[in-house]
């Protein structure tokens, strides 16, 4: 436990200074070096990563797509992210043809539709900063959400849990955990929302019965980002996506709740308006 919490310790000090200047292109490449990692780590949990064919592409697209948010409307990176995919779908069905049945369908396919999912998920991260009215506050919703949720569930989990949530799945998650993650997280979204509205003069006025339901609708979604994760590990035999952070595994393994909250929350914000898309 107390590697675990001394690493947390070093990396919300490196990771604060990029949030601070989050803003600029600083932002955007930590994202893009982030989106980097976390693609190599699954495609050598699928054992895909010497598919250079796979790998090369998958890469530059991941390094390419949250440094676009920076200097790309929404619009735009939204029409570039069509053609990824179209493009990476052709690349991966020729590899799969030409493999002489080295590279299985369903290897193809959990490689391909996870690596896409880690890319806009870093993506969204972006957007949600940039491409927003008021996304020097929306973006770290993904942060403190799912943070928040994690490290309560751990230690409510640790200390009152006795039912396992998905043993199969995740043998250490457990009800209680979950539940004291999720009332941690609602308590959070309230805080924030106060903090905001203090730091802003004014000019945004928290909605405290909206930020309730927010906090227990990411903490759902974050709980079920880190399971989705989790699958995949155990699918492939594998303890920790890498050894990036001790104690917590790789930036997969850490940044697993992240990705799903902010992935669903741009979806929202973008198809409803919510905070007001440019």
């Amino acid at each position: 436990m107390l590697t675990r919490i001394i690493t947390a310790i070093v990396a919300i000090a490196v990771f604060l200074p990029v949030l601070w200047f989050s803003d600029t292109v600083v932002f955007a490449a930590v994202l893009a070096l982030l989106s980097l990692v976390a693609v190599l780590e699954m495609l050598r949990c699928t054992s895909l990563w010497r598919k250079w064919a796979i790998t090369v592409p998958t890469c530059v697209l991941a390094v390419a797509f949250p440094l676009m948010t920076f200097w790309l409307t929404r619009e735009e990176t939204e029409h570039y992210a069509v053609l990824a995919v179209l493009i990476g779908l052709i690349c991966v069905f020729a590899v799969m043809t030409f493999s002489r049945g080295k590279l299985t369908l369903s290897d193809a396919s959990v490689s391909f539709m996870s690596c896409l999912y880690i890319i806009a998920a870093f993506c969204a991260m972006g957007l949600l900063r940039y491409a927003t009215e008021q996304g020097a506050y929306v973006y770290l919703i993904c942060f403190i959400g799912a943070w928040v949720t994690d490290t309560f569930a751990y230690f409510t989990g640790r200390f009152f849990g006795k039912h396992k949530l998905i043993p199969d799945v995740s043998p250490k998650k457990t009800i209680e955990g979950s539940v004291g993650g999720t009332l941690f997280c609602i308590g959070a979204m309230l805080l924030y929302g106060y903090i905001v509205s203090v730091v802003s003069d004014g000019d945004i006025t928290a909605n405290y019965l909206m930020l309730g339901v927010s906090g227990l609708f990411v903490s759902i979604v974050s709980q079920v980002g880190d399971l989705l994760m989790s699958a995949i590990k155990r699918t492939y035999g594998v303890k920790d996506y890498g050894k990036l952070f001790p104690g917590h595994g790789g930036v997969l393994d850490r940044f697993d709740s992240v990705m799903a909250v902010a992935l669903v929350l741009y979806v929202i914000t973008a198809v409803t308006g919510l905070f007001t898309v440019a």
